[in-house]
C-alpha cells in the first residue's frame, strides 16, 4: 500500500508540467509589465525635467506658438511653445481619419455583404498589401506625387497639413478597414435574416441593422485608425514641410510632433534644455496614446453594454 500512497500523494509529471507553465507564463506577464512601466518611468522623467530642471513654464509649454528651447524669453525661460506640433499633429490625425472612414466603411460592406468569394479574398490581399508597404515608400510616393498634385491643383508650396493628410489616408485605411471587416462580421446572423423576414430590402438592413449594431467596433476600428495616424514619424515628415510654425491653412507648412522628434533628437545632447524638451513631446505622444487605449476601451465596454 506504501508505493500507491506515495504515488497518490506526490506530484505527477504533468502536475510539474503543469506548475513550470503557469511559472513561465506569470513571468512572462511580469515581465512585459516591468518593461511598460519602464518605458512610461523613462519617458515621464525625461520629459518632466524641462519644467524641474531647466525651469521652463507647462503653460507656455502648451499654448506657446514659438519653438526655439535654446533660447529664453524676456523670463529667462526656454522657448518650448509646442501649440503648432499639437495643432499639426491633431490636424493631419482628424483630416486622415475624415478622409479614411468612408471608403473603408464602403470597402468593408463591400467585402462582407456584396462581394463574391473571389471579390472578397482579392481585396483582403489589396488591403494586406498595404499594411506591408514601409513607412518611407508612402513618403517617397507623397513627396513625387501628392506634394506636386497639392501645388498643382490646390496651391502653395505643396507642402502642409493637406499633404500629410493625403499620405496618412492611405496608410490608416488598411488598418480601419480590416477592424471594420471584423466588427461587421461580429454582428449576429440571425439579425440580418429577421430583418429581411420582416421585408426589409438588402440596403435598408444594412443601414438600419448592420451598421448600427456594428457602431461600436467601427468606432474603434476609427480610434485606432487615428492613434496610427497621430504616432506616423517618417510619411509626414517628408511631406509636411517641418516647419515649427502655427499653421495658418491646411497649404501652409506645418510640423507634427513625431516630425520634431525625428529631426531634433540626434541633434541634441543628453540632459540639455533642447533634448529635455523633445523628450516633452515624446511624454505629449505617449499621454495620447493612452488616451487613445482608454477611448477605445470605453467604446468597447459600451458596445457590450
Amino acid at each position: 500500500m506504501d508505493p500507491i500512497k506515495n504515488k497518490i500523494q506526490n506530484n505527477s509529471k504533468e502536475t510539474r508540467q503543469d506548475l513550470i507553465g503557469k511559472i513561465l507564463s506569470y513571468s512572462c506577464i511580469l515581465l512585459i509589465v516591468l518593461v511598460v512601466l519602464s518605458i512610461f518611468f523613462f519617458v515621464a522623467s525625461k520629459g518632466i525635467a524641462t519644467f524641474t530642471v531647466n525651469h521652463g513654464n507647462l503653460w507656455t509649454f502648451l499654448t506657446g506658438k514659438t519653438w526655439n528651447p535654446i533660447a529664453t524669453d524676456a523670463k529667462g525661460q526656454p522657448e518650448i511653445g509646442a501649440l503648432p506640433m499639437i495643432v499639426g499633429s491633431f490636424g493631419v490625425t482628424i483630416l486622415a481619419a475624415l478622409f479614411a472612414t468612408p471608403f473603408a466603411i464602403g470597402t468593408a460592406l463591400y467585402m462582407t455583404e456584396l462581394a463574391s468569394k473571389r471579390g472578397e479574398r482579392l481585396l483582403q490581399s489589396v488591403v494586406e498589401l498595404l499594411v506591408g508597404i514601409p513607412s518611407v515608400v508612402y513618403g517617397f510616393i507623397g513627396l513625387s506625387v501628392i506634394v506636386p498634385f497639392v501645388r498643382n491643383h490646390f496651391g502653395g508650396s505643396g507642402y502642409g497639413i493637406l499633404s500629410g493628410s493625403f499620405v496618412l489616408f492611405v496608410m490608416v485605411l488598411p488598418t480601419i478597414t480590416s477592424m471594420t471587416v471584423d466588427s461587421l462580421r461580429s454582428v449576429p446572423r440571425f439579425y440580418k435574416e429577421a430583418s429581411l423576414a420582416l421585408g426589409a430590402t438588402k440596403w435598408q438592413t444594412i443601414y438600419k441593422v448592420i451598421l448600427r449594431s456594428a457602431t461600436s467596433g467601427i468606432l474603434t476600428a476609427i480610434i485606432f485608425g487615428m492613434a496610427r495616424a497621430f504616432g506616423e514619424a517618417l510619411a509626414v515628415q517628408m511631406v509636411i514641410g517641418n516647419a515649427a510654425v502655427m499653421p495658418k491653412d491646411l497649404l501652409s507648412s506645418a510640423s507634427t510632433l513625431t516630425s520634431i522628434l525625428t529631426m531634433g533628437i540626434g541633434n541634441t545632447v543628453m540632459g540639455t534644455v533642447g533634448n529635455n524638451a523633445l523628450w516633452s513631446l515624446a511624454l505629449v505622444l505617449l499621454l495620447m496614446s493612452l488616451l487613445f487605449n482608454i477611448l477605445v476601451r470605453l467604446i468597447g465596454r459600451k458596445g457590450r453594454m
